[in-house]
């Protein structure tokens, strides 16, 4: 697939995965191909996991993202306080849990985190069971880009420290490859490779 074909959409999802905004711009603009997420303090006794196949990336707004990304000129997109835009899926195509700090540096060519970002999130510890202890949960995603984008209102649900969110069902519209089959594939054995993992 070509970058601007169309792949079916998914009108079931009802699931977003919420992240930094200049991470999903990253993502959606095909800069980036990995998730690096330790967890949040509301994920549950359970620990945070990469649980779903497809979801919708949700943008955040955490003014100091500028300083933790390495994207030169970065500037945060401007938040409408009332509303959110919902512009891209991502599908999961490999997850888990990396204790291996090297590693996890290794993968600096698939995303744009800072190497701070990456320190900061190894050894963070919430106190919370699974969640605690040095690691990351890394996933190797593939996105598409809604078309066309979904507005929608802001709602108090969709705060708080936690990923994972519902959204209301979203349907019509296309997914639109980021990645051409070609270059998705090169970075699937890029990662593979840097981490020592197969598919």
């Amino acid at each position: 697939m070509e970058p601007g074909e169309v792949r079916g959409y998914f009108p079931s999802m009802a699931v977003a995965f919420k992240e930094w905004a200049l991470v999903c711009e990253a993502l959606g603009s095909g800069q980036q191909s990995v998730i690096l997420r330790k967890g949040g303090i509301a994920e549950g006794l359970g620990g945070f996991g990469f649980d779903h196949e497809e979801f919708y990336l949700f943008p955040t707004w955490f003014h100091g993202q500028v300083d933790k990304v390495r994207l030169p000129g970065a500037v945060l997109p401007e938040q409408n306080p009332d509303k959110v835009t919902v512009a891209h899926v991502a599908s999961l195509e490999w997850a888990g849990r990396i204790d291996d700090k090297d590693a996890l540096h290794r993968l600096a060519d698939l995303h744009v985190l800072d190497a701070s970002v990456i320190e900061e999130r190894f050894v963070y510890d919430t106190g919370k069971g699974s969640l605690g202890g040095d690691g990351i949960n890394v996933a190797l995603v593939r996105v598409y880009r809604l078309e066309p984008a979904v507005t929608l209102p802001m709602e108090r649900k969709f705060g708080g420290c936690r990923s994972w969110i519902e959204i209301p069902d979203m349907t019509g519209g296309t997914l639109v490859s980021v990645l051409s089959d070609e270059e998705h594939e090169r970075r699937k054995e890029l990662f593979a490779r840097l981490l020592g993992v197969s598919f």
